[in-house]
């Protein structure tokens, strides 16, 4: 083994819960630390730690997120009521994502993980979408109640001078309902605009938004203003320059596109647009285990990690001495990304193009018919063969071995 590549700028690594917990060491064990002298600045953001900082070492990450410029984070649980009650909580914690997307001010981009074998279940879609999810407010962030038959119901705004305008939602007079309310702000989408058409340019993909202007004639126009806005003034020569398109399009629209289309471009969302569709694409695809996620806050600042959650069944069977077939493939990905990342920041090609031959590894293993029994299930490959959690990094890394001397 020739001499392992050296970091000059640590990744911040957050450390998550459950079956995730277990592959991330055992990725960093078979994958990364042989090749990498690996330099992290270490945050262990399980729900036992969260609880014991009282959620501190939360923030704590996503400041020095922002202080090194790239992280990677392991899946993490976001507690309910039956949470509360397994690990013993002093309250139900907040979603680590919301927090860290919250501090950093970013925008989730979500894409496929595309292998030969596994078809999307749209034949046509042969290159990724990606999708840019608005993290921020709307129903996210709502204020709502139930109303009583016989209710008046009106939004009422007071500006700094005391005055109010009113607005009347509905009139109750004849039946029980509910109302809610919503709101977001100009900065959070101005940010959202940004980091969209960064992450355009830096990956050379058309953008797409879509909103429903037509019918929210205040809300949602307002999205597609400050979009147009700031693509003018400060994207649309660099755009033409870079030969990439930004349109905006209503999204039931942009749904039928979508269908019809190739694939290969950045359809970005609202927030509850973004969660749903997300889900939708990933589906589609083959399975959330082939799905990236990258937080991408509009000053340039990256956290990757998995799209899916911790994998509770399996990790039961695994704390029972069971065997496990577990999908790695976008905790490798979240791995890959950052390094690949911190090596295009700090100039530091060596770590990058490490990055790329894990990413190579990886597929190739797929591949060459080498899977985990979620891929087996979905994948038409005649000579396929369903490996166990561990034995399927093993495997990677014969390739990545091999990749890595040649």
């Amino acid at each position: 083994m020739s001499e392992k590549i050296k970091m000059t700028t640590p990744l911040v690594e957050m450390d998550g819960d459950e079956m995730t917990r277990i592959i991330w060491k055992m990725i960093k064990d078979i994958l990364i630390t042989p090749y990498v002298d690996l330099k992290t600045d270490y945050y262990d953001l399980g729900l036992v730690h969260r609880n014991e900082t009282n959620d501190q070492v939360t923030i704590d990450s996503a400041e020095a997120t922002k202080k090194y410029g790239v992280a990677v984070k392991c899946a993490t649980i976001t507690p309910n009521a039956q949470r509360m009650t397994e690990y013993d909580l002093k309250e139900m914690w907040k979603s680590p994502n919301g927090t860290i997307r919250a501090i950093l001010d970013g925008t989730v981009f979500r894409a496929p993980i595309i292998v030969k074998g596994i078809t999307p279940l749209l034949p046509t879609w042969t290159k990724p979408i990606t999708i840019a999810r608005h993290a921020y407010g709307d129903v996210y962030k709502n204020t709502e109640m139930q109303v009583a038959e016989g209710s008046k119901c009106e939004l009422v705004c007071t500006d700094q001078e005391g005055n109010e305008t009113r607005s009347l939602i509905y009139d109750f007079k004849d039946s029980a309902g509910v109302i809610q309310g919503l709101h977001n702000k100009d900065n959070s989408i101005r940010s959202f605009a940004k980091a969209c058409f960064n992450f355009a340019l830096d990956t050379k993909q058309d953008l797409w938004f879509a909103t429903k202007d037509t019918i929210s004639k205040k809300y949602d126009h307002r999205f597609k203003d400050i979009f147009a806005e700031i693509y003018e003034a400060e994207y649309k020569e660099k755009f033409e320059a870079a030969g990439i398109e930004y349109f905006y399009t209503l999204i039931d629209d942009a749904v039928a596109r979508v269908v019809r289309s190739n694939g290969g471009y950045i359809w970005a969302c609202k927030n509850y647009d973004g969660d749903v569709m997300s889900d939708m694409v990933a589906t589609a695809f083959g399975s959330l285990g082939m799905m990236t996620s990258v937080l991408v806050s509009p000053d340039g600042v990256y956290e990757y990690e998995a799209a899916h959650g911790t994998v509770t069944r399996h990790y039961y069977k695994h704390l029972k001495g069971e065997e496990t077939s577990t999908n790695s493939v976008a905790t490798i990905f979240a791995w890959s990304g950052a390094l690949k990342k911190r090596g295009e920041l700090d100039g530091n090609k060596e770590l990058s193009e490490y990055a790329e031959k894990l990413e190579k590894a990886t597929i190739q293993t797929i591949e060459e018919g080498v899977m985990t029994g979620d891929l087996y299930v979905l994948s038409h490959l005649e000579n396929k063969k369903k490996v166990n959690t561990e034995d399927f990094l093993l495997e990677i890394n014969k390739r990545l071995s091999a990749l890595m001397a040649g």
